[in-house]
């Protein structure tokens, strides 16, 4: 079985059309979306790039192969991944595999997609390398004019400076795109793997829609401001919540541009994920064309989701919201039935699919489930719970979160934690944590939290000890160990 990875970073779910948008045009992910399996409830383990791609390659959630940010914002966690720690391309590579790996790796300092195995041009940051030497060779080749941009959208900070670049106009054709080039790579990869004859692993990770959202007029204009609803949670107060989320307002800037300029970064990203989904159907019409199709299996996802100005915000960071956990989670595979799963599943869980297709052991993907039996269309145990992580992006800092079909909850040690009721309140505005009538769902919550993380070797339970309403502790926290025989408190 041959498999096609396809990747995007910074995604929301609700650009495509498949999950609901009915402004966006997304032909080609559409179309995969209507032959394969949709999951409506996937997931990233944590919402920051590095952590997230080390967890899809380990298959193992981000505390236990500890890669927990990313190298430019690193704040002193480890910077690649322990040479003994299991990756699924090892795997791949003892079963004949080609492997190739186009576009964003993003997974450590030293250590790149070759040192994995994978071929492909080496790159490792965390958006387009517009200075690349193969990228400047591909434009050279075909004459096409180099990287510019113009009218640059930025706020300001809170110290007075210019804040992050949010968007800008490319001054090139959409041939001369980053991912124009990406998907041509891809193409030729693709090409000589069915030259080859052996089966083949190809992942084409695309760097966008990630802001800064660099694009040609026709695609930067391509959607009317005017068709932007802007999401509910634009009125986010913060009463209530992590002060956290406040001083990550204000570092993107967001009070400080025009309602209608967030109205248009909003547009700008979603032409980007236009031009972005127009690559994809070159790939994918390059695989029809090679006759591939029915023996190649498909997926399509992302790294994690963006803010786009929900909750006063832009990009990710420590705030669990839904706007940048759930992602896309597209797998088709030849012979299954198309349809639409709502069992949680994450991006971790695309490590043992891809294992099990290839014909290897599934078990070092510890943190891993096979999506297969759901793929098929069968209905077997399944978790109704999701867990997820952050351990900081700019500055440490821990969370977990759980959810079920209703609830979210979420653990902040040093602020106040978060509930969520997500029937009543979709967009997360109001924090019930304190509210006495959720005692009973809190109390619950909690402590299947902490029974969770304490299953899977996670140490965060240590603070839920003491801190929070867990019943009796089945175990000494206390360090009375070091008291004498029968001292009393």
């Amino acid at each position: 079985m041959n498999l096609l990875f396809l990747m995007t970073d910074q995604h929301r779910v609700d650009t495509l059309g498949c999950y609901g948008n009915p402004h966006v045009a997304t032909p080609n992910i559409d179309r995969l979306a209507s032959t394969g399996a949709r999951f409506d409830r996937c997931y990233t383990p944590t919402a920051i790039c590095t952590p997230a791609r080390a967890s899809l390659l380990t298959g193992q959630a981000p505390f236990r192969h500890r890669l927990l940010a990313n190298y430019e914002r690193n704040v002193g966690y480890l910077e690649d991944l322990n040479e003994d720690v299991f990756t699924f391309p090892e795997a791949l590579r003892e079963q004949d595999y080609q492997l190739g790996l186009i576009g964003k790796f993003h997974g450590g300092t030293h250590r790149n997609a070759a040192s994995y195995g994978f071929d492909g041009p080496d790159m490792q940051g965390w958006h387009n390398p517009v200075d690349h030497p193969d990228y400047l060779a591909y434009l050279q080749e075909r004459g096409l004019p180099p990287y510019r941009i113009t009218d640059p959208v930025r706020g300001t900070t809170p110290n007075g400076n210019p804040g992050n670049l949010l968007a800008a106009r490319l001054q090139q054709p959409v041939e001369a795109t980053f991912e124009h080039y990406l998907a041509t790579r891809a193409i030729e990869q693709l090409d000589k793997y069915a030259a080859d004859g052996r089966p083949f692993f190809l992942a084409t990770h695309f760097f966008g829609p990630h802001l800064p959202y660099l694009l040609p007029d026709e695609y930067y204009d391509l959607y009317d401001p005017g068709l932007v609803e802007l999401p509910p949670s634009i009125a986010e107060t913060f009463d209530g919540k992590p002060g956290v989320q406040r001083n990550y307002s204000a570092h993107w800037t967001f009070d400080t541009m025009p309602i209608e300029v967030t109205r248009k970064l909003i547009a700008v990203y979603w032409g980007y994920v236009t031009l972005i989904d127009g690559q994809i159907g070159r790939i994918l019409d390059r695989m029809d064309e090679l006759g591939l199709s029915e023996d190649t299996s498909v997926f399509f996802t992302a790294d994690h989701g963006e803010f786009t100005g929900a909750h006063r915000l832009h990009d990710k960071g420590p705030a669990m919201y839904e706007d940048i956990y759930r992602i896309p989670g597209i797998v088709r595979v030849p012979g299954a039935p198309p349809q639409v799963r709502d069992e949680f599943v994450t991006l971790t869980d695309c490590t043992a699919t891809v294992l099990q297709l290839a014909g290897c052991d599934t078990s070092a993907a510890v943190d891993s489930r096979s999506l297969l039996p759901l793929v098929r269309g069968e209905h077997p145990d399944w978790p109704d719970e999701l867990l997820a992580e952050f351990h900081g992006h700019h500055f440490p800092y821990p969370q977990r979160m759980i959810r079920d079909d209703r609830y979210k909850l979420i653990v902040n040690p040093e602020s106040v934690n978060e509930l969520y009721d997500l029937h009543d309140d979709p967009h997360e505005l109001s924090n019930r944590y304190t509210h006495p009538e959720m005692s009973r769902t809190r109390r619950r919550l909690m402590r299947r939290l902490y029974d969770l993380l304490r299953d899977r070797g996670d140490n965060f339970y240590h603070w839920m000890t003491s801190m929070y309403d867990i019943g009796e502790a089945d175990y000494d926290p206390s360090l009375s160990a070091f008291e004498p025989a029968g001292t009393t408190p």
